[in-house]
């Protein structure tokens, strides 16, 4: 196995990489682009959990799931779970499929968001209430803040929503908090209070493949594992923002 690349040597590349992608005109077709066109900070908060987890298989169905389902919402998808009963819920989205995603599974992720609205006031207090800024990362906030949206279903399983402490990469939610808490030309932020130097890489198989043919990782399996120590070997030239480079 080879050894991991210099940050005197790999910074510079990445760097120009950054500087050439980060714009918006570059993000179609990405689920991303859902976010921007919700400014009220509440709304972008369920779109943009609803379309990470979404964000998986081909790159039509995934525009195709996601629209589907805020076009459901309207224009205030907050609002629209604050006033939706669950068996409105059932009605609306219990045939919903998504590859092996049912419609049980969507149904239950927003009763979930319902949920956690009206017991914390929003996703966002949620999250904060249980970040404590002395840990490297947002993994035990991130764990929580699943448990929290599951607590209406006693932690069922769910293709939506894996449990971080089970050791999965969890991309699609640090995809989510990505969006939420960077912000610059692309990603729509918000989340302000979190700092980005503690998010973690979005780990998908090209993250993955390219970070083990440069030596950044050495693990063998897409895992938490090795999302955190990619995560670090961009920290050791970006330790405000490592996931800028995702």
């Amino acid at each position: 196995m080879k050894e991991p690349p210099s940050p005197l040597l790999i910074k510079p590349q990445l760097d120009r990489l950054y500087a050439f992608y980060n714009a918006r005109k570059w993000v179609h077709p990405d689920p991303l682009e859902y976010l921007y066109e919700y400014p009220r900070l509440q709304d972008r908060e369920v779109v943009g959990l609803i379309a990470s987890c979404l964000a998986y298989g081909r790159v039509t169905q995934i525009l195709k799931s996601v629209s589907g389902i805020l076009k459901e919402m309207g224009e205030a998808p907050c609002r629209f779970l604050e006033t939706c009963s669950f068996p409105a819920l059932e009605k609306r989205f219990g045939e919903f499929k998504h590859r092996f995603t049912t419609g049980r599974e969507m149904v239950m992720m927003l009763e979930g968001i319902r949920y956690v609205i009206d017991r914390y006031g929003s996703l966002y207090e949620c999250f904060l209430g249980a970040l404590d800024h002395q840990d490297d990362t947002i993994l035990p906030a991130l764990s929580f803040f699943v448990s929290e949206l599951k607590t209406p279903f006693d932690d069922s399983p769910s293709s939506l929503l894996p449990s971080p402490e089970k050791g999965s990469a969890c991309k699609r939610l640090s995809l989510f908090m990505r969006w939420m808490v960077r912000k610059d030309e692309v990603d729509p932020g918000g989340w302000s209070e979190i700092s980005p130097r503690s998010l973690i890489v979005p780990l998908d198989r090209h993250m993955y493949f390219i970070s083990r043919a440069l030596g950044i990782t050495k693990r063998k399996q897409a895992n938490m594992k090795a999302a955190l120590e990619i995560t670090e070997f961009f920290r050791k030239f970006a330790p405000d923002d490592p996931v800028r480079y995702d």
